[in-house]
C-alpha cells in the first residue's frame, strides 16, 4: 500500500489524484487525435466535479488552463483557448505602494485628519462652523473609544488646532459637545427596552396559546 505522502505532489489537489493520473496517461499517448479525445474527456470530468461553477465566466477556459498546469505543460494538443504561460505562474506580483504619510493621532484616523484640513480651508460661515462642530464631536467619539477614562474636551480643541495647522482656533464655548457617555447609555437603554418589549410580546403569545 502506498500512502499519499509517498506519491508525487499534486499541482492542483482539488481535482484529486485520479484526474492527475488520467492527465499523466494522456501525456504518454503517441497518437495526436487519440490524445486530443482523451484531453476532451478529462475536461468533461473536471467540469462535472464543479457543476456549481459552470455559470462563472471563463469557467471552461480555466479548466483548460488547469489541464495544462497539471500536465506540466507537456500535453501536446490543440487547446481551444490561449492557455496560461508557465513562466507567468512563477512571476511575482508588483510590490504594493503603501501610504507612508504620518498620522498625528491614530485614534482619530487618516480620513478624519484629511477632512479637518479641508474644513480649515473653507470660507468662514455657517457651513464651515457646522462641519467643524461635527468634526469635533467625531473626534470626541473616537477619543472616548480609545480612552474611556478621560475624555478631555480641551484636548479635542487643541488637537483640532494642531491638525488644522492653527487655522481652526476655537474656544471651549465655540463647540457644542455631546455627552458621549450619555449617548452610549441612551443607546443601551433603548436596546434594553426593545428587548424587554420583545420578551413581553413572546410571553403574551405563549399565554394565548396555552389557553
Amino acid at each position: 500500500m502506498k500512502y499519499n505522502t509517498q506519491e508525487k505532489r499534486l499541482p492542483l489537489p482539488e481535482y484529486g489524484r485520479s484526474v492527475q493520473n488520467m492527465i499523466d496517461y494522456a501525456v504518454t499517448i503517441k497518437d495526436r487525435s487519440e490524445r486530443q479525445r482523451c484531453a476532451n474527456t478529462i475536461i468533461t470530468i473536471m467540469g462535472n466535479m464543479f457543476t456549481h461553477l459552470r455559470d462563472v465566466p471563463d469557467f471552461k477556459h480555466k479548466l483548460w488552463d488547469h489541464l495544462a498546469i497539471m500536465s506540466d505543460f507537456k500535453l501536446d494538443i490543440d487547446y481551444p483557448y490561449e492557455i496560461v504561460r508557465k513562466e507567468s505562474l512563477s512571476s511575482k506580483p508588483e510590490r504594493l505602494t503603501y501610504n507612508l504619510n504620518r498620522i498625528h493621532f491614530r485614534h482619530y484616523g487618516r480620513n478624519l485628519e484629511a477632512i479637518i484640513r479641508k474644513a480649515a480651508d473653507m470660507p468662514e460661515g455657517d457651513e464651515r462652523d457646522a462641519l467643524i462642530n461635527l468634526l469635533a464631536n467625531n473626534m470626541k467619539k473616537n477619543y472616548y473609544a480609545w480612552n474611556k477614562d478621560n475624555t478631555d474636551e480641551d484636548k479635542i480643541i487643541e488637537d483640532l488646532r494642531l491638525l488644522s495647522d492653527g487655522k481652526i482656533d476655537l474656544k471651549r464655548g465655540d463647540i457644542k459637545f455631546f455627552d458621549q457617555r450619555n449617548n452610549n447609555n441612551n443607546r443601551k437603554f433603548a436596546q434594553k427596552n426593545a428587548q424587554n418589549g420583545y420578551n413581553r410580546n413572546n410571553q403574551q403569545r405563549r399565554n394565548v396559546n396555552n389557553k
